[in-house]
């Protein structure tokens, strides 16, 4: 049932999303994993403790963090699995665990900022899907912010999650977000996370490392069929630029967004008052703005057209060979 799931997730999610009354009321899954992540941190993650100690601590509470996230979901899928109400019902839990509705709502909103000429409007929008200083930020860094959120989360936040929904059913999926949501708390290069966090970022990498090589070439095959975009300049940035990135995951759909909209993306940065130095993705302008920023997510809703077709098709071969 797995492409199955998949398939009617992504559905019910880009219908629907996630309702905001159902966030005030229960939370988001996301929530409670961070919750669970949290506390580990502070029971597990002394300062005082020699630096390996920290760094098999650290690995013990991925470790528990996965379990803790994917067994309840293999539970459920095994109750469920082998009938119509069963699979809408893991669908329906699958659909919380991707972004693409939400994902698109927040970049529309630095766009409809930037469009508005409220700079500190879409300094705040901006806020929310990044993790830079976003005050350093002029109007062109602000849509190039959001355009390489935009391209960066259509991988982990969209293409990842599914793959692995595809691949392992509701478990594959859950285990990921937990994974995923571990290395945006603790997967940081800091006193505190750089030794405890390390287990989580290494196994991050490695399982975003399909999914984001998959949303690189969704992104080219998107630009083949916009107006304006240029697939043949999205494959040439994304070989050329994307293992050039700090991340070994992240340039590949930054620099294939990037060469088909004609843009320059990522480059010097600041984190917390801190100024790196990350190369650039992509040889086109640095100039972009809100119209950039509406061409970005026209790019992107091809792209995950293009996903749910492919999803869609594996889970009818599916039904196919297992019928």
């Amino acid at each position: 049932m797995a492409f199955e799931i998949a398939a009617l997730a992504m559905v019910i999610e880009l219908l629907v999303g996630y309702p905001d009354w159902l966030v005030r009321r229960i939370g988001h899954p996301v929530m409670w994993i961070g919750r669970l992540i949290g506390l580990l941190d502070r029971a597990l993650n002394s300062e005082s403790l020699p630096e390996e100690r920290r760094r098999k601590r650290g690995v013990v509470a991925i470790g528990f963090v996965v379990l803790a996230a994917a067994l309840p979901a293999l539970l459920l899928q095994l109750a469920l699995a082998g009938s119509a109400l069963g699979l809408l019902l893991l669908a329906l839990m699958g659909s919380t665990l991707i972004a693409q509705r939400s994902l698109h709502q927040h970049v529309e909103r630095v766009a409809e900022a930037l469009e508005g000429g409220d700079l500190a409007q879409a300094r705040s929008a901006v806020s929310h899907i990044v993790g830079r200083d976003p005050q350093t930020l002029d109007a062109h860094g602000v849509a190039r912010a959001a355009i390489e959120s935009l391209a960066e989360n259509f991988s982990d936040g969209v293409v990842a999650p599914v793959v692995w929904m595809a691949a392992a059913g509701l478990p594959g999926a859950a285990a990921y977000k937990a994974i995923n949501t571990a290395d945006s708390m603790i997967g940081h290069l800091t006193p505190r996370h750089s030794a405890f966090g390390r287990a989580a970022a290494r196994l991050d990498d490695a399982v975003n490392m399909p999914a984001s090589r998959l949303s690189g070439w969704l992104l080219v095959g998107a630009a083949a069929l916009m107006p304006g975009a240029s697939a043949g300049l999205a494959t040439e940035a994304m070989r050329r630029d994307a293992l050039r990135h700090r991340s070994p995951n992240a340039g590949w759909p930054e620099a294939a967004m990037a060469g088909a909209l004609g843009l320059k993306l990522n480059g010097p940065k600041v984190y917390a008052g801190v100024p790196t130095e990350d190369a650039y993705m992509g040889d086109g302008r640095r100039e972009a703005g809100a119209a950039d920023v509406r061409r970005a997510l026209a790019l992107y809703r091809r792209a995950d057209g293009m996903l749910i077709a492919l999803i869609l098709l594996g889970a009818i071969v599916q039904t196919v060979l297992f019928s």
